[in-house]
């Protein structure tokens, strides 16, 4: 498949101009396709044939080993989660958190990766510490400055969605290390727009979901676990797919990340998952990037001086300024061009992926 092609297997762009990638991407057919085969397949044909317990969990094999691929991990160091939010949930509430731990976080985050911390500065009366950042960078002596032996947890985006940038994980995640405190990064931005090893990143966790520009459809969501972060976690959540032996006497939590699946869930978002990271892998990450690179040049050409991201290319978010930023989103959607609206930087922000064209470009350049 190439990105003609993709483009012509969603349905959606048949009825607007598409920029809303980096919230929520339009799957393609062959995706949504995957889960509802799946979906018959195991409620018409299970039944009688296998059983339904031993498809889904073939399926949810299957899924996890193309993610792990993608993810440059082991499949058994990938839990399944329902989204990004849930994968940072399942690890702040896997820590032995004491009354004056400190995390550190950027001022560039999603409310997914500040909420958890509000709420347990409320809850543990643990501290937050908040780097801050100027025009999407973040600056690894500021990290060093707010990291000391109070901090339990670094967290950080890969690629911030206020911005488009990327951001230092590995120096991060030195600075944090060095210091005995564990990194979570959200890499829902970075995943099926750039090539992510997470072994490379060193981090301890990662939590990222299929959704946006891998264009699975939602609650196909991904939490991949350092082997060795497992010891410094205290698990409170358990069900029979989270141990070894559900039947055992004395219970036993799966060696890898499967300790954080609990119980019975539908395997047919991971399948779209899986079938989803297959068509962009189809299609080649640098194919995607070189695609994406010429678009947003064109896009932030025709922007000029309202441009709030870089000018060069990091990604396909391109945030930039307007009058009135709601009032422009709105007044885009009626004409049928779906961008966004960001609460901070209080801007707009086009997501451009390798679906658009540069006639989609120049139509929201005029529209504006």
């Amino acid at each position: 498949m190439d990105p003609t092609e993709l483009r012509a297997s969603i349905p959606a762009l048949d009825r607007c101009t598409y920029f809303n990638t980096g919230a929520s991407g339009p799957s393609p057919r062959n995706v949504v396709g995957a889960a509802t085969d799946f979906l018959e397949r195991h409620a018409f044909e299970a039944p009688a044939g296998d059983g339904p317990y031993t498809v889904a969990f073939d399926a949810l094999t299957a899924a996890r080993e193309v993610v792990g691929g993608h993810l440059g991990a082991r499949p058994e160091d990938v839990a399944f989660t329902r989204s990004t939010a849930d994968g940072v949930n399942l690890v702040a509430g896997a820590i032995d958190w004491q009354p004056g731990d400190v995390v550190v976080r950027t001022d560039l985050e999603h409310p997914a990766g500040t909420l958890p911390w509000d709420r347990l500065a409320d809850t543990h009366d643990i501290e937050v510490r908040v780097v801050e950042t100027e025009q999407g960078r973040l600056d690894v002596e500021d990290v060093k400055a707010a990291v000391d032996e109070d901090v339990r947890l670094v967290f950080l985006s890969s690629l911030t969605w206020s911005h488009g940038t990327r951001l230092p994980v590995s120096e991060v995640v030195d600075v944090a290390h060095d210091a005995g405190a564990q990194v979570l990064v959200d890499a829902v931005q970075s995943v099926g727009q750039h090539p992510v090893d997470v072994t490379e990143w060193g981090a301890d966790f990662v939590a990222t979901a299929g959704h946006k520009w891998l264009l699975g459809i939602w609650g196909g969501g991904m939490l991949y676990v350092d082997p060795d972060a497992h010891n410094r976690l205290r698990q409170t959540r358990i069900g029979y797919r989270s141990v070894e032996d559900p039947s055992a006497e004395a219970y036993a939590y799966h060696e890898g990340a499967r300790r954080f699946e609990v119980g019975t869930t539908s395997p047919a978002p991971y399948v779209a998952l899986a079938e989803a990271i297959e068509t962009i892998e189809g299609i080649g990450l640098d194919t995607v990037e070189r695609r994406v690179e010429r678009l947003t040049d064109r896009l932030k050409d025709g922007l000029g001086d309202r441009l709030l991201s870089p000018r060069e290319y990091e990604s396909g978010l391109v945030t930039f300024a307007a009058d009135d930023p709601e009032a422009t989103a709105e007044r885009l959607a009626q004409d049928g061009i779906v961008v966004r609206h960001l609460p901070y930087p209080e801007a707009v922000r086009a997501s451009v992926h390798a679906f658009n064209t540069e006639a989609d470009v120049d139509e929201l350049l005029d529209a504006l």
